[in-house]
């Protein structure tokens, strides 16, 4: 059986790659290894959260919840210098690439750390969090990530998320719409969804 990805401690022997990709117009060199998600490419949900992307109007930092080997981080620290962007996963291997990817693509405005979902977090508040989450591990981890991250979004600032229609869109959108007062779909590109969920002072806190 395959090793899942959101383990803490992969098992599965080392295998490391290194493979170019272009995100935003940018090149980037990504290093991957066995035991993370994709690891042969940026998957595509990645890849149209990425380009979908834009940071909100209010100040602060920027969080990818469930950040893996890094692209999404690397991709949105290189592109918005002026904000330091946080990126946080449970797997330490993920987190080593994430930390030598950042590296070798010369981006030093991101923070990696080891997270079970924002647990490493407490207090911090981000103008927007943007997560790929790790459906495989089921529907009550992916609406924990919603939750914790409704609770350390900044007033007015965003969570944006990415999810296949077929792999839980409706009932991800359904729980972003008990969160937070105001969800757009801003993209749908192959069955994929890209979520825009607002936090605004009336919202209930849970």
């Amino acid at each position: 059986m395959m090793e899942q990805y959101f383990k803490q401690s992969p098992n599965a022997n080392s295998n490391p790659k290194t493979w170019s990709y272009t995100l935003k117009d940018q090149p980037f060199k990504f290093t991957t290894d066995n035991g993370v998600f994709s690891k042969n490419e940026v998957d595509f949900g990645s890849r149209v959260l990425i380009e979908s992307f834009s940071p909100p109007a209010i100040e602060g930092d920027l969080l990818d919840l469930g950040c893996g080997y890094g692209p999404i981080s690397i991709a949105l620290a290189s592109s918005y210098s002026d904000r330091i962007i946080y990126g946080v996963d449970v797997n330490q291997r993920a987190l080593m690439l994430a930390e030598q990817n950042a590296k070798q693509n010369a981006v030093s405005n991101i923070i990696f750390k080891e997270s079970d979902i924002l647990s490493a977090l407490k207090g911090k508040k981000f103008a927007a969090i943007v997560t790929n989450p790790p459906i495989r591990a089921g529907k009550k981890v992916v609406h924990q990530m919603f939750e914790e991250a409704q609770k350390a979004i900044l007033e007015n600032g965003e969570l944006w998320v990415v999810i296949q229609k077929k792999q839980g869109a409706p009932s991800a959108q359904k729980k972003l719409e008990e969160l937070f007062r105001e969800v757009e779909v801003v993209n749908k590109e192959k069955g994929y969804y890209i979520f825009k969920a607002k936090k605004f002072d009336s919202n209930r806190q849970l």
